[in-house]
């Protein structure tokens, strides 16, 4: 679907903008630098503190960031990470990236997230981390992903890239990985438009991530300072200022999600059997990324495909999930294929992504859930979507 749709669109994100963006984002080009300045610390510091971590490293991605925590933590050729293969942002990439083994474990059925029992049967001599992400804004098992990790001493990374604000166990997401990542991309709750942020309490590993981020001016000329080959991976201050700006609103932007959200359980009603979305054990909060809706059993890939169709008729963008990691060429390569993670590929089949950002008013939701509906019938032969 395409980038650059008209504006009459139910889009499925928008950024949410005030005059606190623009006005910072206009004192960072006020500023003498544009890159590597004091916008970039603040927005650091604040993000640090707003999750609860002792330091914050800004970086240009999600991926990158991962990239860079795996470099920090010394992973490269030879070594295997594991990590699932289902999810919005294709962070497991960075695997790749950096030279080491990507090793894919199945999900949680009703999560969408990492299943610590099944990454265990994975785990080998080789392997020195876990990359799990937070599925579109629910929390991973992070007790049991934790207790995995410590007892075959390995390294836990928290993808969080589709996740901001959830609440486990008392603990705002980002504060269980040794590194976690974020991600500042569209959908995202807080959007800079591009742009990560790596979180951690080692002191130690902060100082690598800046280290590998990116070369200070007062390193031109340092022959030591390439011993590692740091990247340009760093974010600017316009990037930093809308960062600063949507962290200081994020409760308001949340809190507009969520009544969107309200509104969609409400219209969703209308579905005979309809399941509201699964929120585990010990989850306190969850502020989903994207509303998902996951089709039955009896829908096939082409059906999905044309409800999809259908919504961009009506000028509603919808798209499926995602398509997993284990079942796109490059891993397939490597020997992946369909059927080895049964569990990722019933979910991936059949999970439709719906607008949502707090631009959708009450009758929007209640045009796209109406939409949605008539098409599953159709597609569905008049049965209910469940």
């Amino acid at each position: 679907m395409s980038n650059d749709l008209p504006d009459d669109w139910l889009l499925l994100c928008e950024p949410d903008m005030s005059e606190l963006e623009s006005d910072l984002v206009q004192a960072a080009l006020r500023a003498p630098r544009l890159s590597a300045g004091r916008m970039v610390e603040r927005f650091e510091a604040g993000f640090a503190r707003w999750v609860g971590r002792a330091h914050a490293v800004a970086v240009g991605s999600g991926t990158l960031g991962t990239w860079l925590s795996l470099r920090a933590l010394g992973i490269g050729p030879g070594d295997e990470v594991i990590a699932s293969p289902y999810g919005w942002h294709q962070v497991a990439h960075a695997v790749t990236l950096c030279g080491a083994r990507v090793v894919f474990a199945d999900i949680d059925y009703w999560s969408g997230c990492l299943d610590p029992a099944r990454a265990a049967a994975q785990v080998t001599p080789a392997t020195r981390a876990i990359v799990a992400g937070n599925v579109n804004g629910h929390p991973a098992a992070w007790v049991g992903l934790r207790e995995l990790a410590e007892a075959r001493g390995l390294a836990l990374i928290e993808d969080s890239t589709e996740a901001i604000g959830s609440v486990y166990r008392g603990r705002v997401v980002g504060s269980f990985g040794d590194l976690s990542v974020f991600d500042f991309s569209q959908p995202s709750a807080l959007c800079c438009g591009e742009g990560g942020m790596v979180v951690t309490d080692d002191a130690a590993l902060a100082s690598e991530l800046r280290y590998l981020r990116s070369r200070s001016i007062g390193d031109r000329r340092s022959v030591s300072v390439g011993s590692r080959v740091p990247l340009q991976a760093s974010i600017s201050e316009v990037t930093a200022a809308l960062g600063v700006a949507q962290l200081a609103r994020i409760d308001e932007i949340l809190a507009r999600r969520k009544d969107v959200e309200a509104n969609y359980l409400a219209q969703m009603l209308s579905f005979e059997g309809i399941k509201p979305p699964y929120v585990a054990q010990g989850v306190d909060s969850v502020h989903w990324m994207l509303y998902l809706v996951h089709l039955g059993k009896r829908f096939t890939a082409s059906a999905c495909a044309q409800i999809v169709e259908d919504l961009a008729t009506e000028c509603v963008e919808t798209v499926m999930y995602c398509q997993p990691l284990h079942q796109q060429h490059h891993y397939m390569q490597q020997g992946w294929k369909r059927g080895a993670l049964p569990l990722t590929e019933r979910i991936a089949d059949r999970a439709l992504a719906l607008p949502l950002h707090g631009g959708l008013e009450p009758d929007h939701v209640k045009f796209i859930v109406e939409t949605l509906k008539d098409s599953s019938i159709n597609v569905g032969a008049g049965a209910a979507i469940y």
